[in-house]
């Protein structure tokens, strides 16, 4: 683990200065971007060796694996402060299992979705068990890929009036993948989503959209060119064999 622990200290370095490359190159600010650890392929023991190697945020797209992650890192005594949001698909059924757990939930991609989080954490703080909103993300599907979730565009415009009313949740932004293995259309479709969150910003100035979770392992840097301000990646660093373009 020693090794590992190295390697993947070494790649954190890499890509750190790919973020503040990039970051200069679009003219924004040092550290106006969070990098999230991705851990959803690996274990607990990779998890710790992330954490010991500096990385703080981390993404689970399985509730299971949200929970027993968490489960086994809470036996671990003295680990600093980390945080865990849920990035990937949620169904209704595993509502329950995520929230206490995930700081945010990334992956809210449609009205009924967002209807049913906030109706179950709203019983839950009126029965003590939460304090407060569950932060989320909405999830558009600005690319028109049929295989990925979230809203379109048009639907995210058509049923914001109705998200900005959820009381159980606070929206902070939005969040979308890219196709894969193309760059220029990654690029584009980042670009889409900046301008689809200026454009509610615009029109909802009492709503915090301030969040744009896009980015992964094979385009972070096209995402921060185009205003991400948190990339998700999960290969890049928990794969010392995985090349950084």
């Amino acid at each position: 683990m020693d090794e590992y622990l190295d390697a993947i200290r070494h790649r954190r370095d890499e890509i750190m200065a790919r973020v503040d490359e990039a970051l200069e190159r679009s003219g924004r600010a040092p550290g106006s971007v969070r990098v999230m650890a991705v851990s959803k392929t690996v274990g607990t023991p990779q998890v710790l060796a992330a954490i010991e190697a500096g990385y703080g945020l981390f993404g689970e797209n399985r509730p299971q694996e949200l929970v027993r992650k968490l489960g086994e890192l809470a036996e671990v005594s003295d680990l600093p402060p980390v945080r865990f949001d849920m990035i990937g698909n949620l169904q209704t059924n595993k509502i329950n299992a995520v929230l206490g757990r995930a700081a945010c939930i990334h992956s809210v991609s449609s009205l009924h979705l967002a209807e049913a989080i906030s109706s179950r954490v709203q019983r839950r703080i009126e029965s003590g068990e939460l304090a407060a909103a569950q932060p989320v993300l909405l999830e558009a599907n600005v690319s028109g890929e049929l295989s990925k979730s979230g809203f379109t565009p048009d639907e995210l415009r058509a049923a914001f009036s109705r998200l900005s009313e959820l009381r159980g949740i606070r929206i902070q932004g939005l969040m979308t993948m890219a196709p894969r293995g193309d760059k220029s259309m990654a690029r584009s479709t980042f670009a889409s989503l900046r301008e689809l969150r200026d454009e509610l910003a615009g029109d909802w100035p009492g709503v915090d959209l301030a969040e744009l979770s896009c980015g992964m392992s094979e385009d972070f840097s096209e995402a921060i060119l185009e205003g991400s301000t948190l990339v998700r990646l999960g290969r890049v660093v928990f794969d010392p064999a995985f090349e950084l373009e």
